[in-house]
């Protein structure tokens, strides 16, 4: 079994056992389970991303020399790996070649401070970091060498950058504690032997939601389970397509359905850097998104400018609401409803597996 934070332990075999039987927990690993889409669903597009288009055979691909680049520059399996990147193709290859690579990927949001980050670090003893170089005005580079001055562990930083810019750090490079960095582009070597896994093993940490709290470990065959319950209850279909305004690394988008589930069924996922909606109501129209999902906070912008923006939305058929109580926001769901003419979905939501819609 892989990293398992103080304090939480392993389902009980018997226990296990129950969702095994029937079949309700696959035994396959999501980066198995995302070649056998790629198989299933090779040709048609899996990501999109601006002017960008990926298909589910590209994607596994780069997965598949992803995961050998991570293995050549010495992770090893069960090893935790901090992965705070931007809505971009990179965060969904990046996290599914650290499960093919046998190492632990730590999901940590792009706005969560410098300390917080350090700390994530810190309590899971990660040994590498994948971030961009620089964004927004903020340098992630200069944070990743603090964080491996403080934590010894911490050796190997893989700095994102976006096409046609460049990192001013330059390429691979050594700082004074012997943390070494690369450009994450570089990780692009020819697949060896497929890594043994059980689907019972840890797949990645995601963030408590409390600064107190430590990462909640999720495993393979239980989020793959409860990607499938949430992928039927919105009648996801091949046909599909999901905007991930939400961060990628939040659960509800990655998984609730989110990204995994618009792959389980052949759908396309739409990466937006921001939920700003001017540039989420454009993507809707021009990628025929069906379904999405917001904070209250993003959906209360959302209809402050709605009345200013001319897109056709009719394609729109769900749109998941974010929440921390349920139900906190009846009036804004029917205003959401109304403005938008689809569904709207109440979720209510804990990192530790709790999920309940409306």
């Amino acid at each position: 079994m892989a990293f398992m934070p103080a304090g939480r332990t392993p389902r009980p075999e018997e226990s296990a056992d129950r969702y095994r039987s029937p079949g309700q927990w696959p035994r396959n690993t999501l980066d198995d389970l995302l070649r056998a889409w790629s198989l299933r669903y090779g040709p048609r597009t899996a990501l999109v991303h601006g002017d960008t288009r990926t298909t589910y055979a590209r994607l596994d691909r780069r997965v598949d020399r992803m995961a050998a680049g991570f293995r050549l520059r010495g992770l090893r399996p069960g090893q935790r790996v901090v992965v705070q990147l931007p809505n971009v193709p990179e965060f969904v290859a990046t996290v599914f070649a650290l499960m093919r690579a046998g190492a632990v990927p730590v999901f940590c949001p792009l706005p969560h401070p410098a300390p917080e980050v350090s700390r994530l670090v810190r309590v899971t003893e990660a040994v590498g970091y994948v971030g961009p170089a620089t964004y927004q005005g903020f340098d992630h580079t200069a944070m990743a060498a603090d964080m491996a001055a403080r934590n010894p562990l911490l050796r190997r930083v893989f700095t994102f950058e976006a096409p046609g810019e460049a990192s001013p750090y330059g390429g691979f490079s050594t700082d004074p504690s012997g943390c070494h960095y690369f450009p994450l582009g570089s990780l692009d070597s020819p697949p060896g032997p497929a890594l043994a896994q059980s689907a019972d093993q840890v797949a990645f940490l995601l963030p408590s939601g409390g600064a107190a709290a430590g990462p909640v470990p999720r495993t393979h065959d239980d989020y793959a389970r409860r990607v499938r319950a949430a992928a039927e209850s919105v009648s996801l279909t091949g046909d599909d397509v999901y905007l991930a305004a939400l961060p990628a690394g939040s659960d509800l988008a990655f998984g609730r359905p989110g990204i995994v589930g618009a792959l389980s069924v052949g759908g396309t996922v739409v990466l937006a850097e921001s939920p700003d909606p001017a540039g989420c109501l454009a993507l809707i129209e021009r990628e025929g998104v069906t379904l999405t999902s917001l904070a209250p906070a993003d959906a209360q912008h959302w209809l402050e400018v709605l009345p200013t923006v001319r897109a056709d939305l009719s394609t729109l058929r769900l749109v998941q609401l974010m929440d921390s109580a349920p139900p906190a926001h009846p009036t804004l769901t029917g205003r959401l409803a109304s403005a938008l003419a689809c569904q709207v979905q109440q979720v209510f939501q804990t990192p530790g597996g709790l999920l309940t819609t409306d």
